[in-house]
């Protein structure tokens, strides 16, 4: 009978530190904002077409993570997707002929937003727009170009 109080207590304990590393992780991935408002400027880039892209992605230059998407908004007379990104200031000297596309992290992972850098001498800033952008490649359409062709 004491055995199986111990048991059940370590049982318990186990499930409780389960629980308690759950919601450490959890508090720790989500909700996490690595670019304050203090210290970022908006631009903005249209697109056709964005694929699966969410807020909160990541926007990246030559791999290395230096924003993120803060709003997708729709226009109706253009028919476009307006993306809405915050660029860390540490990163101000991003030509303002520079491209953005949407990009696939991996096979079928997750969509962000890749930027390239152009020529230009003039520097985005805050409210400044992309106007160079690559839509997503959707891989539905691709497989049926590549079957009825």
């Amino acid at each position: 009978m004491r055995q199986n109080r111990a048991v059940e207590i370590g049982t318990g304990l186990f499930v409780l530190l389960g629980i308690g590393a759950l919601f450490f992780l959890t508090t720790q991935t989500t909700g996490r904002d690595d670019f304050t408002d203090t210290d970022t400027y908006e631009v903005e880039a249209r697109f056709e077409n964005i694929g699966s892209l969410r807020t909160r992605a990541p926007v990246a230059m030559s791999g290395v993570t230096i924003g993120r998407v803060t709003d997708i908004q729709f226009d109706g007379d253009a028919l476009e997707a307006v993306v809405t990104m915050v660029i860390d200031s540490r990163f101000d000297q991003i030509p303002d002929d520079s491209d953005a596309s949407v990009l696939t992290a991996g096979l079928l992972g997750s969509q962000y937003i890749g930027l390239q850098a152009g020529g230009s001498d003039i520097f985005l800033e805050d409210g400044s727009e992309i106007l160079f952008t690559q839509s997503a490649i959707v891989l539905e359409n691709l497989i049926g170009c590549l079957l009825y062709t």
